[in-house]
């Protein structure tokens, strides 16, 4: 059984366009042409389709998404998809978990608020972006490190949150422009933008980078190998071209600040 490329696109809530040029950049191919020119999908290409959509969901560019399709290549059985399928099955229950203790975050705030109850301040945050990472964290540096952390964050009032997600921004910013403009990482560009990430990693409580005595060095290089390694985190430096060449730039710029300065 297959299905046209109208008929997929339409599932899939993408467009026919969208499937041709992914054809033609080699990562998603029809599984037959018939013979009035339609492209035809089956069965492996569904699934192949619906790896690269939910990849395209955690921030990975098109060369990217290719590589790690091509990467985990098998047999093209049936199990072998499906194992493959797998990591990106434990991401999805992950994220529906931090979804859901939002929706119970939001409907205790509303409750206190109709029924004119106390707010809870210590539960109204529960699941957002600062505790999406919960237990990563706990399992890289410890309960207390999120813990510290965590009570940081519920310690700032709005506009210091405010300041600090829009420093955020500026510097996401500021390293896929110089990463754009092939900057050299060691530039004094480069490396003034690494100085402003060092100041914002060891102004955040609980981490590493702030602990008295801490390895703020062997913190922020291993950081930058990790914006390489895991796409959560490197999507957030992803140039135009797509692929970790932004988050290879981060990675190298700061470990030439770390090793002159830290």
């Amino acid at each position: 059984m297959d299905w046209s490329i109208q008929e997929i696109a339409r599932l899939a809530g993408t467009t026919s366009r969208t499937l041709r040029h992914y054809d033609a950049i080699g990562l998603l191919a029809p599984s037959r042409i018939a013979g009035n020119g339609y492209r035809h999908y089956d069965e492996a290409a569904l699934v192949r389709l619906q790896r690269i959509l939910l990849l395209r969901e955690l921030g990975l560019g098109l060369p990217q998404i290719a590589e790690v399709l091509d990467s985990s290549a098998g047999p093209g059985s049936r199990a072998s998809e499906a194992s493959a399928l797998q990591t990106h099955l434990a991401l999805l229950r992950q994220e529906r978990e931090r979804i859901g203790r939002q929706i119970a975050s939001v409907e205790s705030t509303i409750t206190a608020l109709t029924e004119r109850n106390e707010l809870m301040a210590e539960n109204m945050f529960d699941g957002f972006e600062h505790t999406q990472y919960k237990d990563e964290v706990e399992q890289r540096w410890g309960r207390k490190a999120y813990a510290d952390s965590d009570r940081w964050w519920r310690g700032l009032s709005d506009e210091d949150r405010a300041a600090w997600q829009q420093r955020v921004s500026d510097l996401g910013r500021d390293w896929v422009a110089a990463a754009e403009n092939g900057i050299d990482p060691a530039s004094a560009e480069a490396q003034d933008i690494a100085r402003r990430h060092v100041e914002w990693l060891t102004g955040i409580a609980g981490t590493p980078a702030a602990a008295p005595g801490g390895d703020v060095k062997g913190y922020v290089t291993g950081l930058g190998e990790m914006y390489v390694a895991d796409p959560r985190f490197g999507a957030n430096y992803a140039t135009s071209e797509g692929g970790t060449a932004g988050a290879e730039f981060v990675r190298d710029a700061l470990r030439i600040y770390a090793e002159a300065n830290l």
